[in-house]
């Protein structure tokens, strides 16, 4: 009986698991990528279910901390994206406004 409910408790730990992976996923598609399956499929075998744990919460921290980096990258340099065809005053006026002064125009 309780090795019952300690799989019970291990399954929904899993699950709980598998949901925090996908939603520190970048959304694609609707359809299933290579990852999701890849993720879905290893989460699902029946080997060391407390190694599967402890590298889905690795994994789990490392997607967010990728995703916290790229927001803060996107926010903090706002000129990284742009074409090398932009003119230069563009990339001026942007470096200006990230140490807080105004180019008049």
């Amino acid at each position: 009986m309780a090795t019952a409910a300690a799989t019970a408790t291990t399954t929904t730990t899993i699950k709980t698991l598998y949901r925090t992976l996908l939603r520190e996923l970048p959304p694609i598609s609707q359809k299933r990528t290579y990852l999701h399956t890849r993720l879905r499929n290893s989460i699902s075998s029946s080997s060391g279910e407390e190694d599967k744990q402890l590298l889905g919460q690795q994994l789990a921290t490392y997607l967010r901390a990728q995703r916290t980096y790229a927001t803060l990258l996107e926010r903090y340099n706002p000129s990284l994206g742009l074409r090398e065809d932009d003119d230069d005053d563009n990339r001026v006026r942007m470096s200006a406004r990230r140490v807080g002064l105004d180019i008049p125009e």
